[in-house]
């Protein structure tokens, strides 16, 4: 287990009050807006041990950066994400569990892991977009 330093509960209590997924940069910004000297790689570095002990979610985002927030739901899950606005949905996807198990039984593989991110446009930003159409 990691020690908690300030460094780590400051990135940590600036993702919980993030809505939606942040990128590292993003974040450290919004530290140092808010007065903290914290670097950049330690907000690197902590948002890392976030995700890798499950208090962070972390996803790629549609052009490739690494983008977190706070989890609110521990153990495995996807996501639907807007990619408009950033909203996020924790949701069930059992199918692809199945689905995932039995193609890695099918060819021998054991101990298979999948991340399962879906990006849209939540129901509000598909009306915002229709309307200024």
């Amino acid at each position: 287990m990691k020690r908690n330093t300030w460094q780590r509960e400051a990135v940590r209590e600036a993702l919980d009050d993030t809505e939606g997924f942040i990128s590292a940069q993003a974040l450290h910004s919004t530290l140092h807006a808010n007065g903290s000297p914290i670097g950049l790689a330690t907000v690197y570095r902590a948002l890392g041990d976030l995700a890798s002990s499950g208090e962070a979610d972390s996803l790629q985002s549609p052009d490739g950066e690494a983008i977190y927030r706070a989890c609110s739901t521990t153990g495995h899950h996807h996501h639907l994400i807007c990619r408009n606005c950033g909203l996020t949905v924790e949701i069930a996807a059992d199918e692809v569990e199945a689905w995932a198990k039995t193609v890695a039984a099918e060819h021998g593989f054991t101990g298979a892991a999948h991340v399962v991110d879906v990006f849209g446009l939540c129901a509000n930003c598909t009306k915002l977009q229709t309307a200024g159409e």
